[in-house]
């Protein structure tokens, strides 16, 4: 069974747009996302464009919608889709919940709320080798001590987990982090504090535009990143998809419910390898292929006989 994964936001590159496979699905769907936002979408992705938090998560869309319909033309079409953060929007495409534009336009909105609320000194902070409830202690003490919150915005694997918080709160708890035991705690490429309640507002605003926006039931499966299990309705992945900002995204539970339900090989959409190197960890009976490390002929080719053996 095929899955196909969605990286978020800091999985982006310089250039990585134009990196996209040469392949008549990827230059349509570029066409399409350049009418829809009134850009050149091939802007997006310049060292300048990537300080823009809409550019980025546009841009994310962008890649992750093109390389699922090459894929489709080369007959790879997911059973299973799911993203991380604004990854799961090209996942709800790909699965058929929500129009390409119309994902654009309710993306583009999410960034602008999110960019809004918090245009600079707020980030994110990836912590290696501490469980989930360690960190939720460690939060608390700061909390207590240093009068500073950060929050768990995603739990990545057991021991891989993403804070959100204030740039200084996040850097005074990457100190304390390694002092308990972290085996690595750096900054991320994301100015925006995602998954927690400081989006509590933008949040609510996103639901309300996405009302207006028209859902369908999937047509096949997609996991959300809320609860990570499978969603079958249109107004649970609405719902699922406005809300994500304001909630921990469950990624590892979301990873775990694909094999239980015998996914066997997943391909994780440029420019991301992130998901790709969480599966081999955690599920190593798992094909997992990042396609932004191979040439699309070789990925394709891969995948059909990994899937063949499965």
């Amino acid at each position: 069974m095929l899955a196909l994964l969605f990286p978020g936001q800091g999985a982006q590159t310089d250039g990585f747009l134009h990196r996209l496979p040469q392949h008549r699905a990827v230059r349509d769907t570029l066409d399409e996302a350049s009418h829809v936002l009134g850009v050149d979408a091939l802007t997006l992705d310049t060292p300048d464009a990537l300080h823009s938090t809409v550019a980025v998560q546009v841009g994310l869309t962008i890649a992750g919608v093109a390389v699922t319909r090459a894929l489709a033309d080369e007959q790879l079409t997911p059973e299973i889709s799911a993203g991380l953060s604004v990854g799961a929007y090209a996942a709800a495409v790909s699965c058929g919940a929500l129009p390409f534009a119309d994902a654009l336009k309710m993306v583009r909105r999410r960034a602008e709320l999110m960019e809004a609320a918090y245009p600079a000194g707020y980030g994110l902070a990836a912590v290696s080798g501490l469980t989930e409830h360690q960190l939720e202690t460690l939060a608390a003490q700061h909390a207590d001590e240093e009068r500073q919150r950060v929050y768990i915005g995603n739990v990545n694997a057991p021991r891989q987990i993403v804070m959100a918080g204030a740039d200084d709160a996040l850097d005074a708890f990457i100190a304390r982090a390694s002092a308990a035991g972290a085996r690595k705690a750096t900054r991320l490429a994301v100015s925006v504090p995602s998954h927690c309640e400081l989006l509590a507002q933008a949040s609510d605003e996103l639901l309300a535009y996405a009302r207006e926006v028209p859902f369908h039931a999937p047509r096949s499966t997609y996991i959300g990143n809320r609860g990570g299990r499978p969603l079958y309705t249109a107004d649970a992945i609405r719902d699922d998809l406005a809300t994500n900002m304001r909630y921990t995204v469950r990624w590892f539970d979301a990873l775990t419910a694909m094999q239980e339900m015998g996914a066997r090989v997943l391909i994780e959409a440029p420019p991301g390898q992130v998901l790709t190197d969480i599966a081999r960890e955690n599920f190593p009976d798992t094909s997992a292929l990042a396609a932004s490390t191979f040439p699309f002929e070789r990925l394709v080719a891969t995948a059909h006989r990994r899937l063949a053996i499965d």
